[in-house]
């Protein structure tokens, strides 16, 4: 049949009973549940309801309830009814709970369905409409869509997202050679560049003029090397430079023609220069050799003016 007003409940409710221990001479007991005053519950003393109120049966705050005079143990009984708690009532219709029914921060990660939320749900002004950021703080978060968790979200903090991201190409090093060096006629020498001014690993020995790669350092790495032969009596004479990784040969011979001192200047002062992109193990031997072939007089590697004679190399980011 049809009603007008509220549809009727289609289960009854019941209100929760709380039965109280008599202790003499006490006048303060402890509720089940806070409430906010004593009229959330109705307490019978003796099968008798009593007045909530301040001078009056009873007042109630929080858990505390406070009588206005003590009962006697095995003479007097005592419950109250929580008229705020039902222990059965119907759920709420469907559509009927709106906003302003649910606290700050009440729906839970784990209370929303997978795919529950959808694009049209989504303002993306939320993001696009921000002002772009030129600098961020270490401990601020990064949101990344993981590609395999099905576009996941994840986060991480500037510090975790600039580890896995660019790099330094180190180790390095760089060597030169402060002074000339005589070299032998025809002869292929090792060259000691002697005087260091880079070396992030450690690897570089100015004793002998060899690098070695440092352990853990295997990789693809750039090498280079210049010289600059000269002659100390008008000699005309050709040079040759080259790289030697663990003992071979690296990469092919630069060479040139010089004369020094009086008739043609044709090639003096000039540099050889030469490098090389490899693959090399941890602990790997790199060194540089020279080799002058004189007519007449002595030739040398000029290392005494603007530093022309260097070595170096560094491991690059793969």
């Amino acid at each position: 049949m049809s009603y007008l007003g509220n549809a009727p409940a289609r289960s009854f409710i019941s209100f929760e009973r709380q039965v109280f221990t008599i202790v003499n001479s006490q006048t303060a007991y402890t509720l089940s549940h806070s409430v906010t005053n004593e009229n959330d519950i109705r307490l019978v003393v003796n099968n008798v309801v009593q007045e909530p109120g301040s001078g009056k049966a009873y007042t109630a705050t929080g858990t505390t309830l406070t009588l206005s005079a003590a009962l006697t143990n095995g003479t007097d009984e005592m419950y109250c009814v929580f008229l705020g708690r039902a222990t059965a009532t119907n759920a709420p219709g469907a559509g009927s709970v709106g906003t302003a029914q649910l606290a700050a921060d009440s729906v839970t990660n784990a209370k929303i369905a997978d795919d529950a939320i959808s694009d049209e749900q989504l303002d993306p002004t939320v993001i696009t409409g921000q002002t772009a950021e030129t600098s961020i703080a270490t401990d601020d978060l990064i949101l990344l869509s993981d590609t395999s968790a099905s576009g996941a979200l994840k986060k991480m903090t500037r510090a975790n997202f600039v580890s896995g991201v660019g790099g330094v190409n180190t180790p390095a090093f760089y060597a030169y050679s402060n002074a000339p060096v005589d070299l032998s006629d025809a002869t292929w020498t090792n060259y000691v560049f002697n005087t260091e001014q880079l070396d992030t690993g450690n690897g570089y020995n100015t004793s002998d003029g060899i690098y070695t790669v440092p352990s853990g350092e295997g990789g693809t790495w750039i090498f280079g090397a210049a010289v600059r032969p000269d002659c100390t009596n008008g000699a005309l004479a050709r040079a040759y430079m080259y790289g030697e990784i663990d003992g071979s040969d690296a990469w092919g011979n630069a060479s040139i023609d010089f004369q020094n001192g009086a008739g043609s200047a044709q090639g003096t002062g000039a540099t050889m220069f030469g490098y090389l992109v490899r693959t090399v193990s941890a602990g790997a031997t790199v060194r540089m050799k020279v080799y002058c072939d004189v007519t007449t007089g002595n030739a040398r590697i000029d290392g005494s003016s603007y530093e022309p004679t260097y070595f170096f190399g560094y491991k690059l980011i793969t």
